[in-house]
């Protein structure tokens, strides 16, 4: 950026976490009800940041004690989001509480801001770390090593392996230090120039899609466009966005999920994207009982064909990108999560002495039966609840997670910011958006016809 914008340096996170932390409250807080639900929810959103900020410090300072420090906090508060987005469904009245801003000013700090950050993506450094994911997954691609190469790939897991082919980009840094010149490492980072392009292309364009499809859900299924303008802008001022923006791991599941809640009047293509997110990081798998309960008076066949065949298209392309049936199976395993049973290198919350591993079994314990439970309650789903149980159930995830969880924030932030803009919408049922048939808008049109004959 500095040989576009003279001598423009990137914002230090810490710095950016008190400006976004400012701007949020000048744009959002309801200072007429500062007792309000919603000004709770920012509150809620800005302690998120201490957390982040002390986990980065303590893997630069490598401090184990520091790092622990802020998992705590993380899952603290994490913890809290999940009662709160576990009462949502009951929260009937639901006051329009509009931005401080006027559209056309969110719009433009929105459309900057995605500017800005896309561009740290694309100018951002490569380290040999962020690599390394990259190149154990090649070796147990094609089977070459059963050394630490599958040791690095089962820290990037589970989840469709080939989506791990591309490295981990580092957009942001609390101590960036400066060379004077091209380090040998950084030389040879050349010969990865198509996985590192590759990865920003899909950072870039995946950020895209969750800020377009968040605007959309507002325009089409809030009737409001300045709700979804509003949700989606809070969402690139997070200090979690602007740290973590070239995640490729992060941000792509959220688009697709994005996408499967703007898609849901349309079962075949939401099942779909549902199936591709469950392909590319496994856990969106524990999201299916509650969407076939939402879709179990009509849609249910439509939506399962589409899961399924999404999902048997990836495990086809796995077949035909593995040189042996042991690579293939390998594959096959690292993409319905099994691997993540018994990982052979736990990183984050449950890799720290005080804490055995055998702790994290109950977790997933309770997160199948609590995601079992979706199924039957709300026993009337709407709109409302299916952003707000399928937030809760991405959240979950995060504290069975055995590599970084509670930093994947994007899983469930959207649909978060949805659930918090949303308005009342307990007549978006299926039974009542839902055609009949495969081709709802053909067959209106036909009936049309013969009421008119």
């Amino acid at each position: 950026m500095s040989e576009i914008l003279f001598e423009y340096h990137k914002v230090n996170p810490t710095t950016w976490v008190y400006l976004s932390s400012l701007l949020t409250i000048g744009l959002y807080f309801k200072f007429s009800r500062v007792l309000s639900v919603r000004n709770l929810d920012l509150l809620g959103l800005i302690m998120l940041a201490p957390g982040l900020l002390v986990v980065e410090f303590g893997l630069s300072k490598e401090n184990p004690a520091i790092e622990q420090v802020g998992y705590i906090w993380l899952f603290v508060w994490s913890g809290l989001f999940m009662i709160r987005l576990l009462l949502d469904p009951m929260m009937v009245r639901r006051p329009l509480l509009e931005p401080n801003l006027t559209v056309g000013g969110m719009t433009f700090l929105g459309i900057s801001l995605l500017i800005f950050l896309m561009a740290n993506v694309v100018n951002s450094k490569m380290t040999p770390d962020d690599l390394a994911g990259a190149k154990g997954a090649e070796q147990v691609r094609a089977r070459q090593s059963s050394g630490p190469e599958d040791e690095s790939l089962a820290t990037h897991g589970p989840g469709y392996p080939l989506l791990h082919l591309l490295p981990s980009l580092s957009t942001q840094m609390l101590f960036i230090e400066d060379t004077g010149g091209q380090t040998p490492q950084e030389k040879d980072l050349r010969r990865d120039v198509v996985h590192i392009a590759t990865a920003r292309t899909m950072a870039i364009l995946s950020h895209m899609a969750v800020v377009v499809g968040m605007v959309l859900i507002g325009y089409r299924h809030f009737d409001n466009i300045r709700t979804g303008i509003a949700a989606a802008t809070l969402y690139l001022l997070l200090p979690y966005t602007a740290q973590l923006t070239g995640r490729v791991d992060h941000v792509l599941p959220a688009a697709l999920l994005v996408w499967a809640v703007e898609s849901y009047r349309r079962p075949l293509i939401s099942g779909m994207l549902m199936g591709l997110a469950i392909g590319v990081i496994y856990y969106p798998a524990f999201l299916l009982p509650l969407w076939l309960g939402f879709y179990w008076q009509r849609g249910l066949l439509r939506f399962s064909l589409g899961v399924v065949i999404t999902l048997a298209l990836l495990v086809g392309s796995l077949a035909f990108t593995s040189d042996s049936m042991a690579a293939f199976w390998a594959q096959v395993q690292q993409m319905f999560g099994w691997t993540s049973l018994s990982p052979k290198d736990i990183q984050g919350f449950w890799s720290f002495h005080i804490l055995d591993e055998v702790y994290r079994y109950p977790v997933l314990v309770l997160l199948v039966a609590f995601s079992f439970s979706l199924a039957l309650w709300p026993a009337q789903k709407n709109l409302g609840t299916l952003m707000s149980c399928s937030a809760a159930v991405m959240l979950g995830t995060q504290f069975w997670h055995p590599h970084g969880g509670g930093l994947y924030m994007a899983w469930y932030l959207p649909l978060v910011l949805l659930t918090i803009f949303r308005p009342n919408l307990e007549d978006r049922v299926a039974l009542s958006v839902l055609g009949e048939g495969w081709f709802p808008k053909r067959r209106a049109h036909l009936n049309g016809a013969e009421q008119a004959a």
